[in-house]
């Protein structure tokens, strides 16, 4: 396990429910970036799959919990943009 990888994903983690919160209050998808939101969840899913292909270790509990929260946030970007938010 990686100190420094683990910390990457804490700080990349604590964003993500603030992201989330500010979705939730605002009822809106301005200012969100589809193109962006996708790239970081299909990095995740490269971090995921380098974790259980070569480095099983307890920091790949963090790369699914990011991935949780930004698809969380995705789905909520779609769900403001079918209410024409």
């Amino acid at each position: 396990m990686s100190i420094f990888e683990a910390g990457m994903l804490i700080c990349f983690g604590a964003a993500w429910p603030m992201n989330i919160i500010n979705s939730l209050r605002t009822k809106s998808s301005k200012g969100k970036n589809l193109p962006f939101q996708i790239a970081i969840l299909v990095g995740y899913i490269c971090g995921i799959t380098h974790k259980i292909l070569y480095s099983q270790d307890i920091v790949m509990v963090l790369y699914i919990i990011n991935f949780v929260m930004v698809a969380i946030d995705t789905g909520l970007y779609f769900y403001n943009k079918s209410q024409g938010r």
